[in-house]
């Protein structure tokens, strides 16, 4: 549901923000998903203080300012508002910020305010007025603060804490099912009243009494009790129909409705505020009769989105003697619709039985916000305030009179539902003592009665002793009766003790609850470990990129584990491990690495003419070791993941087949390092051949090894019997794990309303300069408003240096607010700073 701040302001004081209300309600057990704002644009905008002024030398209409913005030097600032004096708290936008300027014609246009001259003095930003700023149409002075604003204060925070921020903050909270009252705006403010302590403001309505000349004009027949418990008809005559006014108009914009008419739009003005839905009929074409029946079979009604649609049997129906006008709780007809022409109108609030509604809304495919909210359960009690609240509207915006009295049809009467709570059981529940003032006022801000409760005797002993609370706890519970909870008519969710106890510990805070002294430990297998399940989950990533996994032999021959003892692919000095007695010369030593196993089984599967191969294996490696921290002095072991492509990549209806390359490979190693939440990973490039790679690239976080990819070495392969390229990454998974952020859940960041702001460089290097360094160069100049950087392309020829290449690198700075060209600008100079005094680059003319 959609939720206006402004609308609920109205009827609850709370002072709060939208971000601190967005999170109060969440707390409290009412999800705020998003929180949407409206309004002028202020970014820019600060609180300035007049320190003098004095008269334009060229200009008599116009002054010259000192201004102080609260960072320096006070700045100058041409002004031709006769009312400017030394010493006001005034607006200034400053430069780079953007306006909406009021034109002639009555539009508004932006402008972008920018450091100039005016008539030969230099101005450096505008001090505002009230419809400069979208405040009002204000603009025959600036607009002046309370003398008590605090200089360079952002402007929008300064009317924040005053309650005067234009425009509106909408939070789209998801509602659960048991909680129908939280459906409109007076339920949402009542949880806030009792949250922030504030008074909650109802709407103030006259409700007539039953009966009057209303009874004249118009009569409720109920065949179905069962399924409609009370319905609620008045009448306003006279009435004009045209559009809603204004203020109207915005706030049902704002929670998502169209406004259509005045009378339509106060019934859902109506229903978000109250919630209660009503429906609107032209009398004139309803007639002086209403039926509230079953449908028959095959019987069909036309809904207001011109739909004929079948009813089933059964269905619950609003009808004249002669045919059914609507679906109860659903869908009015179109037969009986308010239009221009309509001049007496009848309103209808009625409660409808839940399960009809929801059976009669499924069966036919409608949702509506009416079906909505009576699914869930309305207040059986709120007809006649919704209709009376709306019957006032429609005579003020339709300038109808008010037809006296009411029809109120209420052959099943509510009947109010009492909970005994026991304080004794609230502390059992909660883990901690709940003052009975608290719970007594907490309660009550909500709506619930109560009062004290007879004693508890013998079902409360028993309850007690069954608890093993102890018998002197059990004969007090049984002597004491603790509290009768009278619950409120519009939460149909609270049946039981426990429910009001979850009550008073969302309002009481649930951050304030303690956490238990003794937690239950579940059995778990010894490998179940969070490392284990780490990988575990890193296997299945690989999986679903299409890998498969391998399980080789950990024994090789000792020629073979020298040769892949290599430190510069392990990252590691020592021999590898021998085995005493080993069983055959093949499996003579542990292996120090999983390349051979993996390079195996490329072999084995190429010579085959096996497709493209995705291969992984995680596993231990073992060597000697001088490291006194290793568990087994003179031994390391540690598990370590390979991962390896070859052949080609999957060919598509708009691009061939292509071998793969050393890129795929590091965007699957990125992906997976991704995952497990490690970033700023440094990229060291090795492009001369070593041992084992004809390339590779070590990488690192800090000075923590993560470990090394690259592509396997022309003899290593020919060894092998490779019939193609090998790519091949080995990583340390124990440093890995180390660095795994695998606590933190995953956290949602909205996709941002401000706008990115996207430069690029060319830049002049070496020719033998990696870019990696660059990159971290370029990142932690532009902190924090770089929010990426990359090289999209790479330079060689005329124009460029023997020796030399031009790398261009794309840069996107960002923040949360508007950003000014300065700003980045100062970013970027700042990045080109660093870039010549650490790399020697330069910007390529």
């Amino acid at each position: 549901m959609y939720l206006s701040n402004n609308w609920l302001s109205d009827l609850v004081a709370h002072g709060l923000d939208a971000d601190a209300l967005a999170e109060l309600l969440t707390m409290s057990g009412l999800e705020v998903e998003e929180v949407a704002t409206s309004g002028p644009s202020l970014d820019g905008v600060v609180v300035g203080a007049v320190v003098d002024v004095r008269p334009h030398p060229n200009a008599d209409r116009l002054r010259v300012c000192d201004v102080d913005l609260g960072d320096g030097e006070p700045v100058q600032i041409v002004c031709g508002a006769p009312n400017v004096a030394a010493g006001q708290k005034v607006p200034v936008a400053t430069v780079g910020t953007e306006l909406m300027l009021p034109a002639k014609d009555g539009s508004r246009a932006p402008v972008t305010i920018k450091k100039g001259k005016i008539r030969g003095e230099v101005s450096n930003g505008m001090i505002c007025a009230e419809d400069e700023l979208g405040l009002g149409d204000a603009h025959d002075g600036i607009l002046v603060l309370n003398a008590d604003a605090e200089v360079g204060q952002p402007f929008e925070r300064y009317l924040a804490e005053r309650d005067a921020l234009p425009g509106d903050a909408v939070l789209d909270i998801a509602i659960t099912p048991n909680r129908p009252d939280a459906t409109s705006h007076l339920g949402v403010a009542r949880d806030v009243a009792a949250l922030t302590g504030a008074e909650l403001r109802r709407p103030e309505v006259d409700v007539p009494p039953v009966g009057g000349d209303v009874e004249e004009m118009v009569s409720v027949t109920i065949e179905v009790p069962e399924d409609c418990p009370r319905f609620v008809g008045m009448v306003v005559r006279d009435v004009t129909v045209g559009p809603s006014p204004e203020w109207m108009q915005e706030r049902l914009r704002a929670v998502g409705l169209r406004p259509i008419s005045n009378v339509v739009d106060v019934t859902n003005w109506v229903m978000m505020e109250l919630g209660q839905p009503l429906h609107a009929y032209d009398l004139d074409r309803l007639g002086p009769e209403v039926v509230v029946r079953a449908a028959a079979e095959g019987e069909t009604v036309t809904t207001l989105d011109g739909v004929e649609r079948t009813l089933p049997a059964g269905t619950v129906v609003v009808a004249t003697p002669s045919q059914a006008v609507g679906i109860a709780g659903v869908m009015g007809g179109a037969s009986t619709e308010v239009t221009d022409a309509t001049t007496t109108v009848f309103l209808e609030g009625a409660y409808w039985n839940p399960a009809a509604i929801r059976r009669a809304a499924k069966v036919l495919g409608m949702q509506t916000d009416a079906s909505y909210r009576f699914e869930r359960g309305a207040d059986p009690t709120a007809q006649p305030l919704a209709v009376a609240r709306a019957a006032a509207l429609v005579a003020e915006t339709g300038g109808g009179e008010i037809v006296d009295g009411r029809i109120d049809e209420n052959p099943v009467p509510y009947r109010p539902r009492t909970v005994t709570v026991r304080p004794s059981r609230i502390a059992h529940v909660l883990g901690m003592d709940v003052p009975e003032a608290d719970v007594r006022r907490l309660l009550t801000a909500i709506g619930f009665g109560v009062a004290e409760a007879r004693s508890g005797g013998l079902d409360a002993f028993a309850d007690a002793v069954m608890r093993e609370e102890g018998v002197d706890a059990a004969l007090a519970e049984a002597a004491g009766g603790g509290l009768e909870v009278t619950v409120p008519p519009f939460r149909p969710d609270v049946e039981r003790e426990i429910d009001v106890i979850e009550e008073v510990a969302r309002l009481w805070g649930y951050d304030r609850l303690p956490a238990p002294a003794a937690t239950p430990v579940p059995l778990v297998p010894a490998g179940d470990t969070p490392d284990a399940r780490l990988l575990d989950r890193t296997r299945r990533r690989l999986a679903a990129l299409g890998f498969r996994e391998l399980a080789t032999n950990s024994l090789l021959p000792t020629a073979t584990a020298e040769t892949f003892a290599d430190a510069a692919w392990t990252g590691m000095d020592g021999p590898p491990v021998e085995t005493l007695n080993p069983i055959s010369q093949e499996m003579a030593a542990l292996r120090p690495s999983l390349l051979p196993g993996l390079l195996a089984v490329a072999s084995y599967n190429q010579a085959r003419g096996a497709g493209p191969l995705r291969l992984f294996e995680a596993g231990h490696v073992m060597r000697r070791s001088a490291d006194a921290s290793d568990t087994v002095e003179g031994y390391h072991e540690h598990t370590s993941l390979a991962v390896g492509m070859s052949g080609e990549t999957p060919s598509t209806w708009n691009a061939p087949a292509r071998p793969v390359d050393v890129y795929d490979l590091k965007g699957v190693v990125m992906d997976l390092l991704a995952d497990l939440g490690i970033d700023e990973v440094e990229e060291t490039p090795h492009p001369a051949p070593d041992a084992l790679t004809a390339y590779a690239l070590d990488l690192s976080v800090g000075d923590v090894r993560l470990g090394r990819l690259g592509r396997v070495a022309d003899a290593v392969a020919d060894a092998a019997d490779l019939t193609s390229e090998l790519f091949v990454a080995e990583l340390d998974w124990d440093a890995l794990a180390r660095l795994a952020t695998r606590d933190q859940p995953p956290a949602y960041r909205p996709i941002s309303r401000f706008p990115t702001v996207d430069r690029d460089l060319a830049l002049v290097v070496p020719e033998a300069q990696p870019a990696a360094p660059l990159l971290r160069t370029i990142r932690q100049a532009g902190r924090p408003l770089l929010q990426d950087a990359r090289v999209f392309d790479v330079y060689r020829g005329e124009g460029v240096p023997e020796g030399s290449k031009s790398l261009a690198i794309a840069l996107r700075f960002g923040a949360d607010k508007t950003l000014r060209d300065q700003e980045v600008d100062g970013r970027v100079r700042r990045i080109v700073k660093a870039l010549e005094a650490q790399h020697q680059a330069t910007l390529r003319s």
